[in-house]
């Protein structure tokens, strides 16, 4: 074994030198971005410490918006400002639309066969119109307007009768629980958990724990990703412990296409569901283009149930807690409510558009919390000129979402939790976050935007207004606003450090807590 291990370090070495050697031939006449220096073979990696986003920020504080890492033998561009997070996603876009091997693709999300990680072409445009044209689309999303009010309906009911208890609440757990089952009803025809309210379901305690397990795995810099000749080491244990993450979400997932295969059609033969389109392009499609795989179903499942559930659950936990924190913010945003829906039922995503100064509370808090404070990374198809830089082809580009949007260059007082900047004659009134402004991209821009973005925005708004409207929170005993705990837990989401245990008071009349 020993010798072994020495071989594979000697080779890492020889290979180290060559590459460094034809990135010197290949460079021409332009300079590659600064950045710090790297060490021997492993490069920039302890330069990443354990906040990556955090610690990328603070080196282009010193380097600049644009700075080149070398991550063991990979070229890494990372962008830290708005305009050269434009130059990457929008003007060399396409150049810049897939993605480059990585263990998490590998091992979890069944070897680069889902939408999220699977390289640029053709069949990744279909897995992306399928869920666009089925899951996403602005029709599809009105016809389901029901089915996510009455998810968020049950979970209010579930917080109302904790709080005539006088019980804490975990409310990642209930929100995550909420989330999963309204996209679930609409992927599959029904719920994932019971009956909605996540009381006592050791399923949805054990699906959380998957989810945010993945999210902190994905979010892993693996040296074996950046350093090929030691991935078979698996120095860090990430591989064994996605191999067996993997199982698990695939014995998960499996279960629920066989059972689906089974009843995948109404009385009439009519699709009712985005499983069963899938399931029909797998068994009887009308084009061979468009044929599926059973494993393909199941990669474009784990998507949906991680990255879309996760990433609505933990931001609208952000926005509680941040208004929790800021009451005079809170007051201002339930008077809104109360003016607008009133205290006799509970808002609708027909109210949303009304409520001025609550879209600028979720504006904020994507800013200062986005679920994906990292870009999921990108690969230079060839060669490119930015900003007067040499850019290698085969570079990985990871773009500073967190650091962007508290970029003291584009935000007055950036830390402050301020929704005001964006109301009429803020210093961001115009502003969106639907990546077409680069100073707050929290879905990402360009080509691989996240597909799920008009659904997730749908959530979070609709989730944290009707958590606003209903109740109102209580801090455990002894834990006030000031001292509430806002520190991040990183991964491939942004989750936070400590789940927020509150106390809902419900404050509508009792009939709008009715079924």
């Amino acid at each position: 074994m020993f010798l072994f291990i020495l071989v594979s370090l000697l080779f890492a070495v020889l290979i180290y030198f060559l590459f460094n050697l034809r990135s010197f031939f290949n460079r021409k006449s332009l300079p590659l971005p600064p950045g710090p220096k790297p060490w021997p073979i492993i490069g920039n990696l302890p330069h990443m410490g354990p906040m990556p986003h955090h610690s990328l920020a603070a080196l282009a504080r010193t380097y600049g918006p644009i700075m080149h890492l070398r991550l063991g033998f990979v070229d890494v561009i990372v962008a830290a400002s708005a305009s050269v997070a434009a130059q990457f996603l929008k003007v060399h876009d396409a150049n810049f639309s897939s993605r480059p091997p990585n263990s998490g693709a590998k091992y979890i999300a069944y070897n680069y066969q889902d939408l999220v990680f699977r390289p640029y072409g053709a069949k990744w445009r279909l897995l992306r119109k399928i869920t666009s044209v089925h899951l996403f689309s602005g029709k599809a999303l009105d016809d389901y307007r029901l089915v996510r009010q009455g998810e968020v309906a049950v979970l209010t009911r579930a917080l109302a009768s904790a709080g005539l208890k006088s019980e804490l609440v975990n409310l990642a757990q209930l929100l995550n629980v909420c989330t999963v089952n309204a996209l679930s009803r609409v992927m599959l025809g029904r719920r994932v958990f019971g009956d909605g309210t996540g009381g006592k379901d050791p399923k949805a305690d054990e699906f959380k724990s998957m989810v945010v397990e993945v999210m902190v795995l994905a979010g892993v810099f693996n040296i074996g990703d950046f350093i090929p000749s030691l991935e078979w080491l698996d120095l860090q244990g990430v591989a064994a412990k996605m191999k067996k993450l993997h199982k698990r979400f695939d014995k998960f997932l499996g279960e629920i296409v066989e059972e689906h295969k089974m009843n995948s059609h109404d009385a009439k033969g009519k699709q009712t569901d985005l499983l069963s389109t899938l399931i029909s392009l797998m068994e009887n499609p009308d084009d061979e283009e468009e044929k599926l795989t059973e494993t393909e179903i199941k990669a474009l499942l784990l998507n949906m149930f991680t990255a879309g559930t996760d990433t609505s659950s933990s931001t609208t936990e952000w926005a509680i807690a941040e208004l929790i924190r800021h009451p005079e913010i809170l007051t201002r945003v339930k008077n809104e409510l109360d003016s607008v829906v009133g205290r006799d039922r509970l808002v609708t995503e027909l109210d949303l558009p009304k409520l001025t100064y609550f879209q600028a509370v979720i504006k904020e808090t994507f800013r200062l919390h986005p679920s994906t404070p990292l870009s999921l990374p990108r690969v230079a198809a060839k060669s490119c000129e930015i900003n007067g830089y040499h850019i290698p082809e085969g570079s990985t580009l990871l773009v500073n979402v967190w650091a962007i949007a508290r970029d003291p260059d584009e935000w007055a007082e950036p830390l402050v939790f301020r929704p005001e900047r964006f109301l009429p004659g803020g210093e961001k009134a115009n502003v969106d976050v639907r990546g077409n402004d680069y100073e707050i991209i929290p879905f990402g821009a360009g080509r691989r935007i996240c597909a799920g973005m008009s659904l997730g925005l749908r959530m979070v708004q609709l989730l944290t207004a009707t958590l606003i409207h209903a109740f109102d929170w209580d801090l455990p005993s002894g834990l006030t606003p000031e001292k509430l705990n806002m520190e991040e837990a990183y991964g491939l989401t942004l989750q936070r450090a400590d789940p927020l245990i509150v106390h809902p008071r419900p404050r509508l009349t009792p009939k709008a807590y009715e079924v």
